[in-house]
């Protein structure tokens, strides 16, 4: 299954898990609940499902890299105590608290989650000494002597054989206790997270015309040569800042995150001539409204290659349109949250609690970036009005609180000005692919393009956009009609 169908599956199971019955007990007891085992290849994001599934669900984690990791550090250390049994003394070996156990009741103590889930990433790839310690933790939950707090599922991933020569098979016994899930790469899949997180657009084209190269692993007489999802992500930031310092990736640096010399190659070309069409066709001026003959008649005698280069552009400047208004949106809503309880705190009471929040939510790793920043603006914004208050002597609560209400509506008329933006922007954009192709085959990919990104959805459904529903459904009608086709097609075949 693809990385998305498996972080449902992993959700479902860890809610399951941590369901109660009316006696507080959980329904699945800590005996049958299976330690959840993924197995992928390198890079598809494994370990940051873990991360989405504990912010999501509102619970901890704990990550752990086995192989980092020697068999005292997982189980504990050994010591002497002292024993009486049957009248008499004896020395029996026990053993500290394992430095991974610990970590879990750490958290447990730092953030007050009391469930989470430990995730042990390479644990098919352990030491000789380590391995009988993973078996032991699969099997019986446990490291040393010591068990996994109860509420804490257990998540593991390895790699396939073919990916890793120090892999280990797990055999019958221990397979007949966990979960077992196969993860492959999967593009499309990909591709939404991409746009949801910012992948720079040329990565996003380039691989939508090279499928083939997302991901790729071959042995060669040079050794292995690869392209993994999470090397492709790390190129995109590098991409993103060396823009921003007016520098340029060549294939080398390319090669650096993207270790298999062609497809380095060829994406370095790649990049070369999508940011040519940056300059040439001026995006910005397309979606201010500003649409040349000139870039009409250049896209219409352009190679499909190029034009789906452009249609890149125009998505990812209407991505960071909508995430704008997004941000607005969020940061505004939060805000006015925020003032409403000046109405019974003061402004400085308001202040602290909102601090005292988002460090917890920090300590619990329950705060996305975005989320982080918008909440940063906010008490930014608070200390601001605090500041003005404190200038133009205002003390009262409730003329303080009539005073931030009015200071409110600036903020309001920001947020309308980004969507109003975006609104423009989008409608500018439906021009000019109107202009140059009609209702085409580039139509429906800059239609299917805006339904893939996280932020060009989330807009349309809150603003809404006719011309995006008017293609939006001839589009679907088109897919619905291919697939009554090929149905037809397999049971002619069938037939014959």
């Amino acid at each position: 299954m693809n990385i998305k169908r498996a972080k449902e599956e992993i959700k479902n199971s860890i809610e399951a898990y941590l369901d109660k019955n009316e006696y507080g007990e959980y329904r699945i007891p800590s005996l049958r609940q299976r330690p959840l085992l993924l197995i992928g290849p390198p890079g598809i994001g494994k370990t940051q499902i873990m991360e989405q599934i504990a912010r999501e669900m509102g619970i901890g984690l704990v990550s752990y890299t086995i192989t980092h990791h020697t068999r005292q550090s997982a189980i504990g250390l050994p010591f002497i105590r002292e024993k009486e049994f049957g009248g008499q003394k004896f020395s029996v070996t026990e053993y500290t608290m394992s430095e991974i156990i610990a970590s879990v009741y750490e958290k447990m103590e730092q953030t007050g989650l009391a469930e989470g889930i430990l995730f042990i990433d390479e644990i098919n790839c352990v030491s000789e000494t380590l391995a009988p310690a993973m078996l032991q933790f699969l099997q019986c939950k446990m490291f040393g002597n010591r068990k996994v707090p109860e509420g804490w599922v257990i998540v593991a991933a390895g790699n396939p054989p073919e990916y890793n020569k120090s892999v280990r098979e797990f055999d019958v016994v221990t397979l007949d206790r966990i979960k077992k899930i196969d993860v492959e790469a999967d593009f499309s899949v990909w591709k939404e997270y991409a746009y949801e997180a910012g992948i720079h657009s040329a990565i996003i084209s380039y691989l939508e015309l090279k499928k083939e190269n997302f991901y790729k692993v071959e042995t060669t007489v040079d050794g292995k040569l690869f392209a993994t999802a999470r090397g492709w992500e790390d190129l995109s930031q590098l991409i993103e800042v060396y823009e921003m310092l007016g520098k340029s990736a060549d294939r080398e640096v390319v090669y650096q995150y993207i270790q298999h010399w062609k497809i380095a190659k060829d994406f370095a070309n790649y990049l070369e001539l999508y940011n040519k069409y940056k300059k040439d066709y001026r995006v910005k001026e397309i979606l201010e409204g500003r649409i040349s003959d000139e870039a009409i008649d250049k896209i219409r005698r352009a190679g499909f290659d190029e034009k789906l280069s452009v249609i890149s552009l125009l998505i990812s400047a209407l991505h960071d349109k909508f995430g704008k208004a997004y941000q607005k949106k969020a940061y505004a809503a939060g805000l006015f949250e925020e003032l409403k309880r000046c109405s019974q705190l003061s402004l400085g009471e308001v202040i602290k609690s909102c601090e005292e929040t988002m460090q917890q939510k920090k300590k619990a790793e329950q705060l996305t970036k975005e989320r982080e920043h918008v909440m940063a603006d906010i008490l930014h914004q608070l200390e601001q009005y605090r500041l003005q208050l404190k200038a133009d002597r205002i003390e009262g609560r409730q003329e303080a609180f009539e005073w931030l209400k009015d200071k409110f509506g600036q903020e309001q008329q920001d947020m309308r000005t980004a969507f109003k933006e975006a609104e423009e922007a989008l409608e500018h954009g439906f021009d000019f692919m109107e202009k140059a192709f009609g209702d085409s085959q580039e139509m429906v990919i800059f239609i299917t393009e805006l339904n893939t990104d996280f932020y060009a959805v989330w807009f349309v459904d809150v603003n809404g956009c006719d011309r995006f529903y008017k293609y939006n459904k001839s589009l679907l009608f088109s897919e619905r009609q291919q697939g009554i086709m090929q149905e037809l097609d397999e049971i002619e075949s069938m037939l014959v």
